[in-house]
């Protein structure tokens, strides 16, 4: 058995289920031989598709997925969605085969790609250690939570291993233990929780698992703490009765009035970054800010704060939560949970309650109003992928998902053109849920090959592009001061028919009337996607990304 035969066997021996990628001649036979050995092969129509694809599988899942792609160009091809998945720790292995020979056209120092995004750089080297080193760079990736580009140079590939070594009985390592934090960290929390009257809670990407989150609201529940979350970590509280749901630029007037008035914040596993605080407008002044995390650079990384605890989100809470108990404050205080504040929440939590001037016109649609009626017509029970661009709050807002498994926001670097394959991941990983990819029309046409990948998978996909015919953000951030902005604005585009190419049902809209074929193809058998272009209104700027803009 040679080299790449092993790692792929190795690779889905030890639970790698996924690959996706494009492949070539460098990466045939490993992708072949996960294939083999039972792993499923998404093959995308970009390798940038691709990354993304395993990207939001790994996240959707809670499980690693694979990457494979061509030496040199292949990987330079991918880069974008690898530094989005590394940058959100995601643990993503990327099959990369590798030209050593300086003089090939595919030469290029993936080494250093790799570092320059902030993934680790693994590489087979010798077919004696092959799966053992394969092992190792998945461990890396799954219990430090990191991108690992895995190298495999052309030369060892089609070496033979030794006899005696057996890919197919490969096995991870267990986790190490979870870091506990300091007994001063705990008491020093317990008693901050004890002297708030007003206490949130914030969960961020650290605090998206069921361990971590019963734990953080059991301790919610005894001091009356509100709960919010990051962008990333939406869905989390779905149906708790004191759910914020979002915290930061997509909070509601409401919420954000609500986290700005706390006198505690404490961020579970959420870097209280200038997103999730916008740019600390939703600190109060006096207010003690506490950060839980298992990754002590993350601590104080964006803010000053009054305690900073190293240690695993769910073990530290609970720990929190038995060092209230054996301090006497074992009732239930009412903390931050009056029945005023229930009043607030029930008529202002969600954007669906929040009153607005509908500025459609006979050819464009307010993008809150088409978003709310997708709302109503869309099953609830959905994954959600959402693009970066001016439109991303619409979705991220007005759009209800049933936890945070159904929604999937790939935005730590801030690309636009990922959306489309951020849904087909996490269509993959949720396949008894409506996939819905909410887009722009710039992030569209940049990944529009990946409308076939959707085709041919047979996802009954609804894609909804929200159509301005510019790069909106940059429309409102340069416009109003006099700069010509016709670098960002394009001729206006049937996007429906490009669709129609794809073989997708794809509808145009400019008014609320124009979605009744939405309720025909949900009425259907959903044997094709559809493509929905909402035609909206350009007046509309997103002031969540005019506070991004101040943190370039």
């Amino acid at each position: 058995m040679n080299v790449a035969e092993a790692v792929g066997r190795a690779l889905v021996a030890v639970g790698v289920d996924l690959v996706a990628g494009v492949v070539g001649s460098g990466n045939f036979h490993v992708t072949n031989a996960m294939v083999a050995a039972g792993a499923r092969f998404v093959a995308s129509r970009h390798e940038g598709g691709a990354a993304t694809i395993a990207d939001a599988y790994a996240r959707t899942a809670d499980r690693p997925a694979a990457l494979s792609v061509h030496q040199g160009c292949g990987l330079t091809n991918a880069m974008t969605g690898i530094a989005e998945a590394a940058k959100s720790r995601t643990p993503l292995i990327v099959l990369a085969a590798e030209a050593t020979n300086r003089h090939s056209n595919f030469f290029v120092d993936q080494d250093a790609l790799a570092t320059a995004v902030g993934a680790l750089s693994h590489r087979i080297a010798d077919p004696a250690t092959a799966v053992a080193d394969t092992v190792e760079a998945v461990a890396a990736a799954v219990h430090g939570r990191r991108t690992v580009v895995l190298n495999l140079p052309l030369d060892v590939q089609v070496a033979e291993i030794p006899d005696g070594i057996a890919p197919d009985t490969a096995v991870l390592p267990p986790p190490p233990a979870p870091p506990h934090p300091s007994p001063e960290a705990v008491a020093r929390l317990v008693e901050a929780l004890r002297v708030a009257e007003r206490p949130v809670f914030v969960a961020g990407r650290g605090a998206r698992s069921a361990a971590a989150r019963d734990a953080v609201v059991d301790l919610a529940e005894r001091c009356g703490a509100l709960l919010a979350t990051s962008a990333v970590a939406k869905g989390l509280f779905v149906g708790h009765p004191w759910s914020l749901d979002v915290s930061g630029g997509f909070s509601s007037p409401v919420v954000a009035e609500l986290i700005a008035d706390a006198d505690l914040i404490v961020g579970w596993g959420c870097a209280l970054n200038m997103w999730t605080m916008r740019h600390g407008a939703l600190i109060g002044p006096g207010a003690t800010v506490v950060q839980v995390d298992d990754t002590a650079s993350a601590l104080g990384a964006h803010r000053a704060l009054a305690l900073g605890g190293e240690g695993d989100v769910a073990v530290t809470a609970r720990a929190a939560g038995e060092g209230w108990g054996r301090e006497g404050w074992g009732r239930v205080a009412s903390g931050y949970r009056s029945p005023a504040v229930a009043e607030r929440l029930r008529s202002g939590r969600r954007w669906q309650d929040v009153p607005f001037e509908d500025t459609s016109t006979q050819e464009r649609i307010d993008p809150r109003t088409v978003s709310l009626a997708l709302d109503d017509l869309l099953p609830a029970d959905r994954v959600v992928g959402v693009d970066s661009g001016n439109f991303m709050g619409y979705p991220s807002m007005f759009l209800d998902v049933p936890d945070e498994r159904g929604f999937c926001f790939t935005q730590a670097f801030q690309a636009i053109g990922l959306g489309l394959a951020t849904a087909i991941g996490a269509a993959l990983a949720q396949p008894d849920r409506l996939p819905v990819a909410a887009v722009g029309d710039g992030g569209l046409t940049m990944s529009a090959a990946e409308l076939d990948t959707v085709r041919r998978l047979g996802l009954p996909m609804v894609v909804v592009v929200y159509d301005d015919d510019a790069y909106g953000a940059e429309v409102h951030h340069f416009g109003p001061d006099g700069h010509d902005i016709s670098t960002v604005r394009f001729p206006e585009t049937d996007l429906a028919a490009v669709a129609r190419g794809y073989g997708f049902t794809a509808v145009t809209v400019r008014s609320v009337a124009d979605l009744d074929p939405v309720r025909t193809w949900l009425a259907g058998p959903l044997d094709t996607p559809l493509l929905i272009d909402a035609k909206v209104v350009e007046d509309q700027p997103s002031w969540w990304l005019e506070e991004a803009f101040r943190g370039h």
